[in-house]
Protein backbone atom coordinates (compact mmCIF):
# COMPACT_ATOMS: atom_id res chain seq x y z
CA UNK A 1 0.00 0.00 0.00
CA UNK A 2 2.89 2.26 1.06
CA UNK A 3 6.32 2.19 2.01
CA UNK A 4 8.91 4.06 3.37
CA UNK A 5 12.43 2.82 2.65
CA UNK A 6 15.39 4.61 4.30
CA UNK A 7 19.06 4.58 3.01
CA UNK A 8 22.69 6.77 3.84
CA UNK A 9 23.65 5.16 7.23
CA UNK A 10 26.92 3.52 7.99
CA UNK A 11 30.18 4.06 9.68
CA UNK A 12 31.32 7.65 10.13
CA UNK A 13 34.17 8.55 13.02
CA UNK A 14 33.13 11.53 15.19
CA UNK A 15 32.78 15.19 13.28
CA UNK A 16 31.87 13.41 10.36
CA UNK A 17 28.68 13.47 8.25
CA UNK A 18 26.22 11.55 7.37
CA UNK A 19 22.78 12.32 4.67
CA UNK A 20 19.83 9.66 5.02
CA UNK A 21 17.41 9.66 2.34
CA UNK A 22 13.47 8.26 2.84
CA UNK A 23 11.50 7.61 -0.32
CA UNK A 24 7.59 6.99 0.02
CA UNK A 25 5.92 5.29 -2.62
CA UNK A 26 2.11 3.83 -3.10
CA UNK A 27 -0.97 4.66 -2.96
CA UNK A 28 -0.23 8.21 -2.01
CA UNK A 29 -2.69 10.68 -2.22
CA UNK A 30 -0.73 14.05 0.21
CA UNK A 31 1.99 13.77 2.85
CA UNK A 32 1.54 16.04 6.09
CA UNK A 33 3.95 15.70 8.57
CA UNK A 34 7.78 13.77 7.80
CA UNK A 35 10.36 12.70 11.04
CA UNK A 36 13.27 11.16 11.76
CA UNK A 37 13.50 8.90 14.58
CA UNK A 38 16.54 7.12 16.11
CA UNK A 39 16.66 4.26 18.97
CA UNK A 40 20.04 3.01 20.53
CA UNK A 41 20.10 -0.20 21.80
CA UNK A 42 18.69 -0.27 25.60
CA UNK A 43 17.25 3.50 24.83
CA UNK A 44 13.48 4.22 23.71
CA UNK A 45 12.87 5.54 20.47
CA UNK A 46 13.75 9.62 20.31
CA UNK A 47 12.42 12.04 18.13
CA UNK A 48 15.30 13.83 15.77
CA UNK A 49 13.70 15.76 13.65
CA UNK A 50 10.24 16.65 12.14
CA UNK A 51 9.18 18.99 9.11
CA UNK A 52 5.51 20.05 7.92
CA UNK A 53 3.87 19.83 4.85
CA UNK A 54 4.93 23.68 4.86
CA UNK A 55 8.37 23.36 5.77
CA UNK A 56 8.13 24.56 9.63
CA UNK A 57 10.95 22.02 11.08
CA UNK A 58 11.13 20.88 14.56
CA UNK A 59 14.31 19.74 16.63
CA UNK A 60 15.24 18.35 20.02
CA UNK A 61 18.71 20.33 21.87
CA UNK A 62 20.49 17.27 21.71
CA UNK A 63 20.62 17.48 17.78
CA UNK A 64 19.35 21.58 16.79
CA UNK A 65 22.53 22.94 15.13
CA UNK A 66 24.38 19.58 13.70
CA UNK A 67 21.12 18.13 12.12
CA UNK A 68 19.01 19.32 9.18
CA UNK A 69 15.43 17.83 7.86
CA UNK A 70 13.99 18.79 4.40
CA UNK A 71 11.58 17.12 2.21
CA UNK A 72 11.10 17.08 -1.55
CA UNK A 73 7.36 16.73 -2.31
CA UNK A 74 7.63 16.35 -5.91
CA UNK A 75 9.40 13.45 -5.27
CA UNK A 76 8.00 12.23 -2.20
CA UNK A 77 11.13 12.39 0.03
CA UNK A 78 12.53 13.41 3.14
CA UNK A 79 16.21 14.30 3.81
CA UNK A 80 18.32 14.17 6.83
CA UNK A 81 21.86 16.14 6.62
CA UNK A 82 23.52 14.95 10.02
CA UNK A 83 26.95 16.70 10.42
CA UNK A 84 29.39 17.22 13.60
CA UNK A 85 28.17 13.63 14.26
CA UNK A 86 29.11 12.06 17.87
CA UNK A 87 29.47 8.37 18.99
CA UNK A 88 26.29 9.20 20.90
CA UNK A 89 24.32 10.00 17.58
CA UNK A 90 25.24 5.90 17.02
CA UNK A 91 21.39 3.99 16.11
CA UNK A 92 18.90 2.91 14.25
CA UNK A 93 17.54 5.56 12.44
CA UNK A 94 13.95 5.26 11.31
CA UNK A 95 12.03 8.02 8.85
CA UNK A 96 8.02 7.84 9.36
CA UNK A 97 5.66 9.85 7.74
CA UNK A 98 1.87 10.93 8.12
CA UNK A 99 0.14 9.77 4.97
CA UNK A 100 -3.08 10.63 3.13
CA UNK A 101 -3.85 7.58 1.75
CA UNK A 102 -5.64 7.54 -1.73
CA UNK A 103 -7.90 5.07 -0.48
CA UNK A 104 -11.29 3.64 -1.77
CA UNK A 105 -13.80 5.15 -1.22
CA UNK A 106 -12.20 7.74 0.03
CA UNK A 107 -8.87 9.14 1.43
CA UNK A 108 -7.64 8.52 5.04
CA UNK A 109 -4.63 9.64 6.82
CA UNK A 110 -2.06 6.98 8.54
CA UNK A 111 0.90 6.92 9.65
CA UNK A 112 3.75 4.47 7.82
CA UNK A 113 7.68 4.17 9.07
CA UNK A 114 10.62 2.97 7.29
CA UNK A 115 12.47 -0.25 8.25
CA UNK A 116 15.48 1.68 9.90
CA UNK A 117 19.22 2.38 8.77
CA UNK A 118 21.74 1.73 11.08
CA UNK A 119 24.05 4.86 11.55
CA UNK A 120 27.62 4.49 14.07
CA UNK A 121 29.92 6.94 14.55
CA UNK A 122 33.27 6.37 16.14
CA UNK A 123 35.18 8.17 18.43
Amino acid sequence: QVQLVESGGGLVQAGGSLRLSCAASGSIFSINDMRWYRQAPGKQRELVAEITSGGNTYYPDSVKGRFTISRDNARKRTYLQMNSLKPEDTAVYYCAAEVVVAGNPAPYEHDFWGQGTQVTVSS
